[in-house]
C-alpha cells in the first residue's frame, strides 16, 4: 500500500494550516462500481474521471487537506488501482518533466503524492457504504473522523469542512453537512429531521431516513456527501442489519446516534456540484472550467448557445480564412 510521509509534503501544502485541530483523519470511500457511467468505467474508476484536469477523487483529498487533515485512507475495491498509483510518485514520469524544465506539470504530477500521508484499503465485498465506513475502523482507532464522498464536489473555495470541524470541538459527537433541496429530489438523499441550536446555519438532527418518498420526508434537509463522525459509529455500524438495497447504510447508524442526541448539522448553502450522475457531471465540467483564468471556455459556450447562428457565423470565418 502507498504511504507518503510529511516529509514528503512542500511548505505551501494546503495540510499545514490547523495542526491543532482534533480530528486529523479522514476517510475516503471509493469502492463503487460506477455502473452509471459504464462503459467509461469498464476499466478505469469512476472516481479517476477527470473534472477538467484532475481526477474527481483529488478534489476531496485537496478539500481534506485544506481543512488540515494530514491522514487520510481510501476504501478502495477491485480494479481501483489507478487511484493508488494517483497518488504515489511516478518517478520516470517526474524525471522526464525535471529534464525539460517543466516545472508547472511536474508539480501537477507530484502534488497528489504530497498532499498528506495517504492509505489504502480494499472493501473487499461491495457492502455498502456503512460497510465501507466500517473498513477503516483499525486506522481509524477511537479518534473522531471524516469521511468525504467523492461523488460530492464541495467548491474548493468553500470552508464546508472546517466548519463542520468547529462544530464538532463544540458539540462533540457527529456533525452532518446538509442541504436544502426541492421536495421533488428529496427521494434521492439520507433526509434529516431537525431541530434549531440557535445558530442559523448550526441545528440538531433528531431523525434521519435514507431516500424518503416526498411525502413522508421529514423536510427538505438532504444529507450531503461530507460527515464528521465520533468513533462509536463503529459499534453501530456492528449492529446495524442490511437496509435499503441489501446494503448497510450509514444513515441508519446515524439515525441511532441520532436517537441518543449526539448528532448535528451544519446547512451549507455555498457551491456543491454533483460527478455521480452523468448530467451533473457534464454541468461540474463546464462550470469549473469557467472558473479557470483566461476567456477561452466562457467565449466558446457563448457562440455555442448561440446555436445556429453561432454556427453559421463559424463556417462563414472559415470559408473566408480558407
Amino acid at each position: 500500500m502507498p504511504q507518503h510521509g510529511a516529509h514528503d509534503r512542500p511548505p505551501h501544502s494546503p495540510a499545514g494550516p490547523a495542526l491543532s485541530r482534533t480530528v486529523r483523519k479522514a476517510v475516503v470511500p471509493a469502492a463503487g462500481l460506477g455502473t452509471r457511467f459504464l462503459p467509461a468505467t469498464k476499466a478505469t474508476p469512476k472516481e479517476m474521471l477527470p473534472v477538467v484536469d484532475k481526477p474527481a477523487i483529488q478534489y476531496a483529498v485537496e478539500e481534506a487537506a485544506a481543512a488540515g487533515l494530514d491522514d487520510i485512507l481510501v476504501v478502495t475495491g477491485r480494479h481501483k488501482r489507478a487511484i493508488e498509483d494517483h497518488f504515489d510518485h511516478a518517478h520516470e514520469l517526474e524525471q522526464a518533466l525535471a529534464a525539460k524544465g517543466d516545472t508547472v506539470r511536474l508539480d501537477a504530477v507530484r502534488d497528489p503524492a504530497r498532499l498528506a500521508d495517504i492509505h489504502h484499503i480494499r472493501q473487499g465485498d461491495p457492502l455498502g457504504l456503512g460497510h465501507a465506513v466500517l473498513c477503516a475502523r483499525r486506522h481509524v482507532g477511537d479518534q473522531p473522523f471524516v469521511v468525504l464522498l467523492g461523488d460530492d464536489l464541495i467548491d474548493p473555495r468553500e470552508t464546508l469542512l472546517s466548519r463542520m470541524l468547529d462544530v464538532r470541538d463544540r458539540y462533540a459527537g457527529s456533525v452532518v453537512a446538509l442541504m436544502r433541496v426541492d421536495p421533488a429530489q428529496i427521494h434521492l438523499y439520507g433526509c434529516a429531521a431537525v431541530s434549531p441550536t440557535g445558530e442559523d446555519d448550526v441545528v440538531r438532527v433528531t431523525g434521519l431516513v435514507e431516500k424518503p418518498s416526498r411525502e413522508t420526508a421529514p423536510s427538505a434537509y438532504a444529507v450531503i456527501g461530507r460527515h464528521v463522525l465520533d468513533p462509536a459509529v463503529f459499534g453501530t455500524l456492528e449492529r446495524t442489519p442490511p437496509g435499503r438495497g441489501g446494503e448497510i447504510q450509514l444513515t441508519d447508524a446515524l439515525q441511532e446516534l441520532a436517537a441518543n442526541g449526539t448528532v448535528h448539522g451544519v446547512v451549507f448553502v455555498g457551491l456543491r456540484y454533483d460527478t455521480g450522475d452523468r448530467a451533473d457531471y457534464l454541468r461540474t465540467v463546464v462550470r469549473l472550467a469557467c472558473d479557470r483564468p483566461g476567456p477561452e471556455c466562457v467565449a466558446w459556450l457563448k457562440e455555442f448557445v448561440a446555436g445556429p447562428e453561432g454556427d453559421s457565423a463559424r463556417r462563414e470565418e472559415g470559408r473566408r480564412a480558407a
